[in-house]
């Protein structure tokens, strides 16, 4: 089942009309008991100030918990309380950085913190709506967006990304994965996680 929240044209400009230089990645569970048979990659991109994600999760989706399609998603709190793919923003050597988090329902939120671990946080209103494709099969999940990051970061600003998911099983159990758990503790938000750079 697809469900397509890109507008065709502007789909067709930023994978087809742009060339990114994609990078892979795969993220890993937080516990080795967390693994669920699953597992999840992906590629990332920035071209000129267009940022490109894509997530790959591989799995029984009879093992996981999706939210249900909403038929008018919206900007909501508190999405990571299920199944979300989360990704995050910081302009290099600033302490400020953007926590954007998507659900498999359709419903998405932008949040700004000036500093570690909701510092200041609010919702970045610069940000009005977040397009993105989602597409299910019964072995996987795949998630697509391209973002204008304009309204917030200057083009000439190199930028530190991190990424991370949360995959709840049928009994409520919430797993934790990213590129890299720098703690002892599962924390999406230190700066040590934010690996990538653009």
């Amino acid at each position: 089942m697809r469900y397509p929240i890109l507008p065709s044209l502007y789909r067709d400009i930023i994978f087809k009309g742009i060339k990114f230089t994609r990078q892979s990645f795969s993220l890993i569970p937080f516990s080795i008991q967390e693994t669920l048979e699953l597992e999840i990659n992906g590629q990332v991109s920035r071209c000129g100030n267009t940022f490109y994600i894509q997530y790959m999760l591989d799995v029984n989706l009879e093992t996981i918990v999706l939210p249900a399609w909403r038929l008018a998603p919206s900007r909501r709190d508190e999405l990571w309380r299920m199944t979300c793919f989360e990704f995050f923003i910081a302009i290099k050597y600033k302490p400020q950085y953007w926590e954007y988090n998507i659900s498999p329902s359709g419903d998405w939120n932008v949040y700004v913190m000036d500093g570690y671990r909701q510092l200041g946080m609010r919702e970045e209103t610069r940000i009005k709506r977040l397009p993105f494709e989602l597409q299910k099969k019964s072995k996987s999940v795949s998630l697509e967006l391209a973002i204008n990051l304009d309204p917030i970061i200057e083009s000439k600003m190199p930028i530190e990304v991190g990424i991370a998911s949360i995959i709840q099983r049928p009994n409520g159990q919430q797993t934790y994965w990213a590129l890299v758990h720098p703690r002892p503790e599962a924390d999406f938000h230190l700066r040590e996680g934010f690996v990538l750079e653009f």
